[in-house]
């Protein structure tokens, strides 16, 4: 009987480790919800795979610049970054920043580097690219995918930052052309960053008429911060606000990601919405130092 009851109560223990193993925190995503470039789909249960998720179709404009449509088109780049493209019209997006070879350009919040690789093809050898993440983030999800699309030899003219969002480049990033922040500004609200300092910091690293480029997710008008954390989302207005008071001049809006059916009531991280990743209402607003 003894034995019996020893072998029972090895069994409960055994049960209890795996349905704490089961129902246990998640390990953290492969991708950042600040505009990252990740797999379209979710792994499958143990021993199935799921297909990939087909490419949708994404021509850019007839008026981009070839520079920027070569770089979409170029053949090395990953499916995963493909299936982003439609949903995000990076062609469209950078032609209107302007970014053009030889470029000196600055990103704020690069995630795993989506949008770091397209900017790195257009720059080309002449220009040069500082793509900016945090310590804390680098090291809690984005250092092994982001050292990956680091050591593409395309990437070789990027220089991967490691610094607070408030404080986002060396002191050799300077004269910049353009700034860049592609579906993260709403971040900065939830990480509680000194926005009016990093605003400062990227009108001080820009040459004069450079460019401030900031694409989000747009929020209910009149909502401001409220919805950054819940739906990632936050009210253009107050992004405008916050950047013209850093001296920046609003230069132009663009409506190539704007969605009118979007009711902007749900989250648009990429791994809460799902198959509606890609359709939220963004603005695309484009600011110039004086």
């Amino acid at each position: 009987m003894k034995s019996v009851a020893i072998a029972i109560a090895l069994l409960a223990v055994s049960a209890c480790g795996k349905k704490k193993n089961e129902e246990g925190i998640a390990p953290p995503p492969t991708t950042t919800e600040m505009g990252s470039a990740g797999s379209a789909g979710s792994a499958g249960s143990a021993g199935s795979a799921e297909a990939p998720a087909p490419i949708p179709p994404y021509t850019p404009a007839a008026d981009v610049p070839q520079p920027i449509k070569d770089a979409i088109a170029a053949p090395d780049r990953s499916d995963d970054d493909r299936r982003l493209d439609a949903g995000r019209k990076p062609a469209e997006v950078l032609a209107f920043f302007g970014i053009k070879p030889g470029d000196k350009v600055g990103e704020i919040f690069a995630g795993t580097g989506y949008t770091s690789e397209v900017i790195a093809r257009v720059i080309g050898d002449k220009g040069h690219l500082w793509s900016e993440n945090t310590k804390e983030f680098m090291d809690q999800f984005l250092r092994k995918p982001w050292g990956e699309r680091a050591a593409k030899p395309v990437m070789k003219n990027v220089t991967g930052v490691e610094l607070p969002v408030d404080a986002p480049f060396p002191p050799d990033a300077k004269d910049l052309d353009a700034v860049i922040t592609v579906l993260n500004y709403h971040d900065t609200v939830n990480m509680k960053a000194d926005r009016a300092k990093m605003n400062k910091a990227i009108f001080d690293a820009l040459k004069k008429g450079g460019v401030y480029g900031v694409v989000d997710s747009s929020a209910a008008d009149g909502s401001g911060t409220r919805d950054t954390d819940t739906l990632h989302r936050i009210d253009e207005g107050v992004v405008k606000k916050e950047v013209e008071a850093a001296g920046f001049k609003l230069a132009g809006e663009s409506d190539v990601l704007r969605n009118p059916d979007d009711k902007r009531d749900w989250n648009s991280s990429p791994h809460a919405s799902g198959a509606r990743r890609g359709t939220s209402d963004r603005f695309v607003l484009k600011f110039v130092k004086p």
